[in-house]
């Protein structure tokens, strides 16, 4: 095991090498097709050898200007649109749980699509901007307020040094992304800012954010002109995004390889009834409740790769659906999985929320997907124009 985790298997030896290493180059010590040989050592031996091989952690550096923490959130990080390439040696990709919201907040203030964000959970951390900067928030609405003046979602701000961005109630969705203009000033890990809190790496620290953090800012700009002696400005333009969050609860899915051995039965239920999101739910996924799906007969399967929205099979009959920090290989099968386009919407779902699934083929779904792809390139032109065209003046 090159991470801490819980296991109920018999414990026979224990290596004081860092099998895991952020730092290192490459990260794992180990790959596939490597002769391992073992052999016994002392109890000072191995505390000499795991001392020298204690990993550091990668991240910003807290004495830079940018947004404090006030108060810590429920579980907010750092997160961009992951790090992808590195699941053939174990590292998953993490990265936002929903792309669009990212993509929309970071075309707010004029930033690439792959700027690091900050992603919030209700209820949220209390920040304090340490410069002017200009902000957008998109995804879940939490009822921002900056000194407690209420603020809208979906349009870019102009915030003042020493103003408080708080979230004070739950309209609607499960999840805020908040980005600043020209981005967090964050050391990448394999080329991604992400948080992977598994690995203890990336983003900031490897881990969520918590009271007296500081998230570095790369501001670029002077906004004294635009804010006066506001605590805030806002920027007279907002996206709308209703294309992309429909408010019913079907979500398409195309099938996996696994659905062939599912019962008649279980293929109606699967797309006839409802399942409800559980307590169960994390940013590595959905596990759902309803009707149990039966296989015509046990399976023995050999792990193998899943992804973000891979629907699993579990022997007691219920569904999980993969997220963001799915794991690399999986063993229960795959018997369908949530179209890309189907995502975002997903990631704002609630716990306690209905959903129910609607086939789609790979022609409808890859159009589909384009067609929100188009949008949010929509997005992007018209925002860089409007804020070109507005700090020119």
């Amino acid at each position: 095991y090159p991470l801490n985790s819980p296991g109920g298997w018999n414990i026979i030896g224990q290596t004081p090498l860092q099998l895991f290493d952020a730092n290192r180059e490459p990260s794992v010590l180990l790959k596939m097709g490597d002769n391992i040989k073992f052999f016994p050592i002392t109890t000072a031996e191995f505390k000499k050898i795991k001392k020298s091989q204690k990993a550091k952690l990668i991240s910003t550096d807290n004495n830079v200007i940018g947004i404090k923490i006030l108060k810590q959130g429920l579980a907010d990080s750092i997160q961009d649109l992951g790090r992808y390439g590195y699941q053939h040696v174990g590292i998953n990709p993490t990265g936002v749980m929903d792309v669009a919201a990212a993509h929309i907040t970071n075309f707010l203030v004029g930033n690439g699509a792959n700027e690091a964000v900050l992603e919030l959970h209700f209820p949220a951390s209390v920040f304090q901007f340490q410069s002017d900067v200009i902000i957008a928030l998109s995804g879940a609405n939490f009822t921002a307020t900056v000194n407690n003046i209420a603020i809208p979602i979906n349009t870019p701000i102009v915030v003042t040094k020493g103003a408080i961005i708080s979230f004070t109630k739950l309209v609607n969705g499960a999840r805020c992304y908040m980005a600043v203009k020209d981005g967090f000033a964050i050391t990448p890990w394999l080329n991604s800012s992400s948080t992977n809190a598994k690995a203890n790496s990336g983003g900031h620290y490897g881990r969520i954010l918590q009271k007296d953090d500081i998230i570095g800012c790369s501001i670029k700009s002077d906004y004294s002109k635009q804010l006066g002696k506001k605590d805030f400005f806002i920027l007279p333009w907002q996206v709308d995004v209703k294309g992309i969050y429909n408010k019913d609860n079907i979500f398409h899915i195309l099938l996996g390889n696994e659905y062939k051995f599912l019962l008649g039965a279980a293929k109606e239920i699967l797309i006839d009834t409802p399942f409800t999101i559980t307590t169960k739910s994390d940013r590595m996924g959905y596990r759902l409740h309803g009707l149990p799906l039966q296989l015509q007969q046990p399976l023995q399967l050999i792990s193998t790769a899943v992804t973000k929205g891979t629907i699993q099979l579990l022997p007691d009959g219920e569904l999980i659906i993969l997220m963001a920090d799915h794991q690399t290989i999986g063993g229960y099968p795959r018997i369908a999985h949530v179209a890309q386009f189907d995502i975002p919407k997903l990631a704002q779902m609630q716990v306690h929320q209905p959903i129910q699934f609607a086939i789609i083929n790979n022609e409808e779904a890859i159009k589909k997907y384009s067609l929100q792809q188009q949008y949010l390139l929509q997005i992007k032109n018209a925002c860089i124009f409007k804020l070109t065209e507005y700090l020119a003046i």
